[in-house]
């Protein structure tokens, strides 16, 4: 496991404010990745509350619906029922942040941790979206996983889990010259403005079953910072 500290900085546009959310709130809102549905972040969810969190699953259709569907709802759940974390494997990292930025002033989050996303945008939707053929098979979805998102509203504490086990189909279309999960290259995840950014051995899709990536989730939204 490779720990990494920052430089302090958050991402994020100046002058731009968010509502003070207590950083103890065991409220925890779960997303899942592109190709995904709700269920895959189950075993997630019940190490969080193992850890006594209360965890949620949001569902919503990553490749029919895409980002665009899909914020609007994550960012009426987080108005309706109160201050929570939010935990987003790949896509589904993207999808938080989006609703972040979207709604900067009153959104009520405190802490985010993404697994895998790809921060920097991903080289593996790049090359799929040059044919047309094989560009449908990212949906809506395929313009924010190619540009990513490495900016967030200040006051909001983004921690990234990356994996290191290069197993998986991404690793065959984007022939990543560095470390990879098999689907993201860890450098893909990194970002100026994380808190934290930490690297566990695990395959892209391993992160959703990964007993080290959960320890690492649960100690970030307890702390603001990975354990060592």
């Amino acid at each position: 496991m490779n720990l990494e500290g920052t430089d302090g900085r958050q991402g994020g546009q100046a002058g731009v404010q968010v509502m003070a959310v207590a950083p103890d709130t065991r409220r925890v809102i779960l997303l899942h990745g592109v190709w995904m549905v709700g269920a895959t972040m189950r075993w997630m969810a019940a190490r969080l509350r193992e850890a006594g969190f209360e965890p949620e699953v949001f569902g919503y259709h990553s490749i029919l619906g895409g980002p665009a569907a899909a914020v609007p709802k994550l960012v009426s759940l987080l108005r309706e029922k109160g201050p929570a974390h939010l935990v987003g494997h790949s896509l589904g990292g993207l999808v938080a942040l989006e609703a972040l930025a979207a709604k900067a002033v009153d959104m009520p989050v405190a802490r985010v941790v993404c697994l895998g996303t790809p921060l920097c945008g991903s080289r593996a939707a790049r090359v799929l979206a040059r044919r047309s053929w094989t560009g449908i098979y990212l949906g809506r979805s395929a313009s924010l996983l190619r540009q990513g998102c490495v900016t967030w509203p200040p006051g909001i504490e983004v921690g990234m889990v990356a994996g290191c086990v290069p197993r998986g189909f991404g690793a065959l279309v984007a022939r990543f010259e560095g470390a990879h999960d098999g689907t993201v290259s860890v450098e893909e995840t990194r970002a100026p403005g994380l808190a934290g950014h930490v690297v566990v051995e695990a395959s892209h899709t391993g992160l959703l079953v990964s007993r080290a990536a959960a320890a690492q989730v649960v100690g970030f939204l307890q702390t603001g910072r990975f354990p060592a």
